[in-house]
């Protein structure tokens, strides 16, 4: 880890701080003390949230941003001829990725690292809940808004610190471990890894790092964790899940539409076996109770009660953007989803048809990155065999250009064949609107799904529908 010296004099200028990651670590920064500023192309409520904070954000890159700035932080998505990177290496100002401030932030704790694929935002907030209610003040940075926050970060004064880590660029590996949890490990991000056998490697690398006297909990229900473990150098891992040999066995589980029950078998629990019954969730969904059950498995190994973890988990009240409820119009009912992976879309649509009886589903799916559709082109289309449904909307680009090997028409085809679904394919939200308006009855599930701009026309629908 690089050693970062701030002077209390520093005025430290995040690039791209309106993204989700970016804006937890200035808000922390700002609460511990330092100057903190920042820029991004458009508002959004991350930097809602950075303002109300009293830190000063300027929309657009422009050089005369950093006419006070003496230190740099960037988002990985920040181009190397973005004008204010390019007037901080001519005013010679120290350059740094956010990965490498935050490991720095954070080193002053002892810190649960939370990576994987997917449910690691979930999982994050879960143990932040369950470190809270037990009276340990967690500070907390996570991916997605949390409900009971109304923010993705907070600094407490305990000194735990629960911190989702993100694997997409590498820069999960220069974080400072005591405790982990590796939910999983899907073919993503390839793009920067440029092969699968990498992305492996990288997180060989991260479990391994995980010192003798802390310990990191892995998900053996994933067919790609179980593997790796062969790969694993360090004792110190225990394991969770479904599967009989997990260590920590979710058993009898009770799907509910707003809520989930299960127990869960520990086979070395104090020196004995233990069946801990009744643990209640207020989320649905198998991957969600998995989710649940790694943060219940460091809980146990901190110390913690288990009648404490059963009381945050009654309690906890989600994160944003995950199956999150917008309104409910004609008894259909209008949920917002941040899936944009064929294994995120499967679990939530199979979670919902596990619980909704005979109500329809219908996905209104914006794909996310031309790269990722392109590479993953089967496996999205046959993600939405729970659906009845699929809207398909436009690529949200995410700053890549448009390619002209992706042919949409071709794309709904796939889908409709491999999902055996209907598929309308719409050009805006106006025409996602209209076809509502018409087709829509009563007692329908309508669930928008992606992680472009999905989100906000899902709610823009609530005033006009």
């Amino acid at each position: 880890m690089k050693t970062i010296n701030i002077g209390s004099k520093e005025v430290i200028h995040f690039i791209g701080i309106g993204g989700i990651g970016m804006s937890g670590l200035a808000q922390i920064m700002k609460v511990m003390g330092f100057k903190i500023q920042g820029s991004d192309i458009n508002t959004n409520r991350n930097i809602d949230n950075c303002k109300n904070l009293k830190i000063k954000v300027y929309i657009g890159h422009k050089k005369h941003n950093l006419n006070k700035a003496t230190i740099i932080v960037k988002s990985t998505a920040i181009k190397k001829n973005n004008p204010e990177i390019i007037q901080a290496i001519k005013n010679k100002l120290p350059i740094y990725d956010r990965a490498e401030m935050l490991a720095n932030v954070i080193s002053l704790k002892k810190n649960i690292i939370i990576t994987g694929s997917h449910g690691k935002t979930t999982t994050t907030s879960l143990i932040g809940k369950i470190l809270t209610e037990a009276k340990l003040d967690p500070t907390i940075i996570n991916g997605g808004v949390i409900n009971s926050l109304k923010n993705n970060a907070k600094l407490g004064k305990g000194e735990w610190s629960t911190v989702e880590a993100d694997e997409s660029d590498g820069s999960f590996l220069k974080l400072p471990i005591n405790y982990s949890i590796v939910t999983n490990l899907d073919y993503e991000h390839i793009d920067y890894y440029k092969s699968f056998k990498n992305l492996e490697n990288s997180f060989v690398k991260f479990i391994n790092k995980t010192p003798p006297i802390g310990k990191v909990a892995l998900c053996i229900d994933d067919k790609n964790i179980l593997r790796i473990i062969k790969k694993i150098d360090i004792k110190n891992y225990i394991t969770y899940g479904f599967s009989s040999k997990s260590d920590y066995q979710i058993l009898n589980l009770k799907l509910n539409y707003n809520h989930s029950r299960f127990d869960l078998r520990i086979k070395n629990f104090k020196g004995k076996k233990v069946l801990i019954k009744n643990f209640k969730l207020n989320l649905m969904g198998r991957h969600n109770i998995s989710n649940a059950a790694g943060a219940i498995t460091i809980s146990l190994n901190l110390g913690i009660n288990p009648n404490i973890i059963k009381k945050a988990l009654d309690n906890y009240s989600g994160v944003q953007r995950r199956m999150t409820k917008v309104f409910t119009k004609n008894l259909n009912d209008y949920y917002d989803d941040y899936a944009h992976h064929p294994t995120e879309i499967m679990s939530v649509l199979k979670s919902v048809k596990d619980v909704s009886g005979e109500k329809k589903i219908i996905s209104i799916f914006q794909p996310h990155r031309f790269s990722r559709v392109l590479s993953l082109e089967k496996e999205f289309a046959k993600s939405f065999k729970y659906a009845d449904t699929v809207i398909l909307c436009p690529i949200y680009p995410a700053g890549e250009r448009k390619d002209k090997k992706y042919d949409e028409l071709k794309f709904a085809r796939s889908i409709a064949k491999l999902s055996k679904v209907n598929v309308v394919i719409v050009n805006d939200k106006k025409q996602i609107l209209r076809y509502l308006s018409r087709n829509i009855y009563s007692d329908e599930i309508i669930i928008g799904m992606g992680a472009g701009s999905i989100s906000q026309w899902i709610r823009d629908l609530k005033n006009k529908l």
